[in-house]
This record gives C-alpha cells, structure tokens and sequence, in this order.
C-alpha cells in the first residue's frame, strides 16, 4: 500500500473527528500538554545500546504479551543501482524463507507452533527484516530471526521461487491504473536523483540476479555501522544486549557512512500524459515537501489536512467530480506531498483543486481550523501507535532519516503552535511547480489548466 492511500484512509477517520472543533481552547490546550507528558513518560522507557558498533534502541513496554523487532538496513535506493536494484528486496524475501540452522520445512514448522512471523520490506530510504513474536516463545524466536538474518540458506529452489513471484508482482504494476500511475510518477519526479533507482527493481534488473549475487550483498551489508535494531516488548534491555552481542555483535563493524540524500526541487510546472483506454483520467501532481526534519513539516502537516478536507468538500460533496480526492504528505528523507483524484472531467476537477491551493497561498486559514487539526492529531497518533510493530516502525523511521528517535514525540507539542501565517507561508514555499502525471485520454487534458499553479510570494 503506498503512502498516498495510507493517508487517503486517515482523512476519512479526520472528517469523522470534525465536531472536536467545537472544544473550547483550554480543553486543546489540557489534551496537547497531557499529550506531551504521554511522550515525555514513553521516552523514558527507551534504552540505547551500542553492540560492538551496532545501534540497539528498546522499549520496556510492561505487561505486553507481543514483542516486535526488526534489522534496519540503511541506504535504501543507494544500496543499489539500476542493474542489480531488487537484490536488497531478494535477499530479505529469502532470508525470512529459511535459514541454515532452520531449512524451509523447519523453518515453517517453527514458526507455525511459536505463532512467529518474519516478514521484511524496502522503501528509498532504508529496509528491514522483522519480527513478531509472543513474549512467551520470544527467545526461540530470537534464535530463528537472528539465524535468518545472519545466515539465509539462499537455497536454489527458493530462490527461483521466490525471483518467480518478484517478477510477476513487478509485473502487475502496469496492470493496476493506480500502481502505474506511482510509476509513471517516480519516473518524472526523481529523473536524475538516487531515488529515480526503485529498490523493489524492475523486471530486467531482477532478471539478471543469480543467488550468487544475492549471496555477495548479504555479505557486504552485514556490517554493523550499517544496521540498526529496534526492539518493543517487556524485553529487559540487559538481557537483550547479552543476546545481541552473542549474534550481531560478532559481524565485522565496517565504515559505512551516509548522509541524507539531495533535497528534490522542481522549477516549472509539468504535464506528463500517458495515453490509455479508461473509464476515467487518474491523475497526480507532486510538489517537493519538507522533509520530516525540518521544522516546516509541522504546518505543512497542518496544510495538507486542511487542503485535503476542503478538497474533499469542493470535488467531492459540491460537486461530484471524483470519488476519493487526495491531499497526501509523504515521509522521505527527500520528501514530496501533492495531490490525486481520478475523474472523468479531469480538467474541471484539477482547476478547483488548485483553486484550494490558491486559497491556502492566498488567505489565512481561521484559527480555529488548525486548532482542530492539533485537536485531533493525537488521537489518530495514538492510534496509529498501538501496536508494538507500528512503535517499532516510528522509532526507526525517525532514527534513520528524522534526525533521531526522540524526534518522534514532538509532533504533539509542536503541531500546536502552528499559526495562519505558518500554513500561508508553507503553501506558498512548498505547493507550487507540481510535477503532474495522467494515465487517461490525452484529448480530454487541458494542459494549460494543469500548468497555472506556480506558488506565489
């Protein structure tokens, strides 16, 4: 599931919160900073190692049946290049197959009497290899995922399986009007960036891979200053680190280094159509949005909310001109935001789109507006934190690209003091020069109409 459908699904759970507007400003005020002292207590849960190079971060969550963890692998796109992109992915797909201690018939029984699951997954910014286990059965867990990670059995047959399955889910992708379109949409946005390499592959990359060749990156990632475990669960952090330095502890620490990568930037407006037979025109426009370390994430956030529920209003419930119209704010270390609608009218639908746009630049948004956005964003945060895999999540994407996971906890304090002046600023700094792509009718796109929106000062 991308970004964009992810955040489509929360806007629907925002509109529903929409009657907390009418809270008054001391209750805001009493739910963010209780909000905050949630965070302040939950970070003091957390404890950092360091194993023999290799960071370790865990929280002490006690009582908890379930124990999440996962090897974050950093680099992402810039782990590969064009002609072996999808090695990364092929490796973490075999290694939560089968190990050398554990064979795939093993392997499977295993984890069916342990009620353990190893899954891994890629973006452009990093990958990792996970694990869900009971707190009960969690050492013999320990003991398969870290065999797994270590050392994969890579074995023949499943690595023809398992390429097989990559190939044909590659595939699909132009099959799938909307997975095309983020195709054809990281096609225009990242030309000549390190993230234009998808690190998923493509079906020539894959193509070409042995399990040789799957082999020799396993053994040139296996670095401790490239990985970073994150572990919750009511894991004692002094146990866990006896556990680590007798498995991770003994890789070779390597020098690996990375900073993050160039910051995207688009200085004209584009129309990228591609032609195809539909019952309607699927279209997106992209902006280059801060990145989650900057501190005009926060209006942004704000912005995008906001844009995303007028949208909704204007395309959808006026007018009736698309179904599920987007506003979407993504988290990448070169981060993007934009906006979707499918619709057959699509030139009447993008125009009042960026008539919402132009409003944002143009007038200041009412207080009360971003009030109830910081009003509701903790309970759709917290939400989104219930689980020990989501908190492992957030914690390693704001270690790996967010400028430290401490970082996490100030969503709540800082998204209150967004002002009318700050959501203004934003959308005038970030919402402009939108990269658009159509998978549709060519006749029926106006690119004129497509083209107008530059940001004003």
């Amino acid at each position: 599931m991308t970004s964009r459908f992810r955040i489509a699904s929360l806007s629907l759970f925002v509109v529903a919160l929409a009657p907390l507007a009418a809270q008054s400003t001391a209750q805001s005020r009493d739910s963010t900073v209780s909000a905050v002292l949630q965070v302040a207590d939950a970070q003091k849960l957390v404890t950092e190692l360091d194993v023999n190079g290799l960071k370790v971060i865990v929280k002490q969550r006690e009582g908890s049946q379930t124990v999440a963890a996962a090897l974050f692998f950093r680099g992402g796109a810039r782990n590969v290049t064009a002609d072996n992109a999808g090695v990364e992915s092929l490796m973490l797909d075999l290694a939560s197959e089968a190990s050398t201690a554990f064979p795939r018939e093993k392997f499977r029984r295993e984890m069916a009497r342990t009620g353990t699951v190893i899954s891994a997954g890629v973006n452009r910014d990093y990958s990792g290899l996970t694990l869900g286990s009971t707190r009960q059965h969690f050492d013999r867990a320990w003991e398969i995922f870290t065999d797994a990670a270590l050392h994969p059995s890579f074995a023949p047959d499943d690595f023809d399986r398992i390429k097989k399955q990559e190939l044909i889910a590659l595939s699909d992708d132009e099959d799938t009007p909307d997975s095309y379109l983020q195709v054809l949409q990281s096609r225009v946005i990242y030309a000549g960036h390190p993230y234009l390499v998808n690190p998923h592959g493509s079906p020539e990359s894959i193509g070409k891979l042995t399990v040789e060749d799957v082999r020799k990156f396993h053994t040139q990632m296996m670095q401790t200053s490239r990985l970073l475990l994150v572990v919750v669960g009511d894991i004692d952090p002094k146990v866990l680190q006896t556990k680590v330095a007798a498995s991770f502890g003994k890789l070779p620490r390597g020098d690996y280094k990375t900073g993050p990568p160039p910051a995207l930037s688009f200085t004209a407006p584009t129309v990228t159509i591609t032609p195809r037979e539909l019952p309607t025109n699927y279209v997106q426009g992209t902006f280059a949005a801060p990145p989650i370390t900057s501190d005009d994430i926060y209006p942004m956030r704000v912005a995008i909310t906001i844009l995303r529920e007028r949208a909704f209003t204007e395309v959808r419930v006026k007018r009736s001109l698309s179904y599920a119209p987007d506003a979407f704010l993504n988290t990448q270390a070169a981060n993007t935001g934009g906006i979707y609608f499918t619709a057959v009218d699509a030139n009447q639908t993008v125009q009042v789109m960026l008539n919402e746009v132009a409003r944002l630049q143009t007038q200041l948004t009412r207080q009360d507006e971003i009030t109830a956005v910081a009003q509701q964003f903790p309970t759709t945060y917290y939400m989104g934190q219930e689980t020990n895999a989501a908190q492992t999540g957030e914690i390693a994407e704001y270690e790996l690209i967010g400028g430290g996971w401490k970082n996490a906890g100030a969503v709540l304090d800082r998204l209150r003091t967004v002002t009318p002046d700050d959501v203004r600023r934003v959308a005038n700094t970030y919402m402009r020069n939108m990269q658009f792509v159509v998978l549709g009718d060519p006749a029926k796109i106006n690119k004129q109409l497509f083209s107008q929106q530059r940001g004003r000062n």
